[in-house]
């Protein structure tokens, strides 16, 4: 059908993962509104107040995306921590704790 509507709200989840636990949020945002409208409509901000939105990396499904990236119906929101430990180096301590060296 040509003239199929459009829905005019879609749903789309806000993923917060902490060490020791996981937020996750259903909500419903009006068609066409961007990853930064949805975080402010699933509250986590209020319930995680480090979450510096205008710093944080965000994404959709594990991919790098800005704040104004526009949502699908069935997207999901992740807001990224930053890394406790330069990668690199998180991999030499496991590698040599493997071997049993010390660095």
């Amino acid at each position: 059908m040509a003239n199929e509507l459009r829905p005019s709200t879609i749903q789309v989840q806000v993923c917060y993962a902490l060490t020791d636990t996981v937020y996750l949020q259903d909500v419903s945002v009006p068609a066409a509104s961007a990853i930064q409208d949805a975080i402010l409509a699933s509250g986590v901000l209020q319930q995680y107040p480090e979450i510096e939105l205008a710093t944080a990396r965000v994404g959709i499904f594990g991919k790098l995306k800005a704040l104004d990236s526009v949502l699908q119906h069935g997207d999901r929101v992740e807001i990224y921590r930053p890394l406790q430990a330069e990668p690199m180096e998180s991999r030499r301590r496991r590698a040599a704790h493997k071997t049993g060296r010390k660095d």
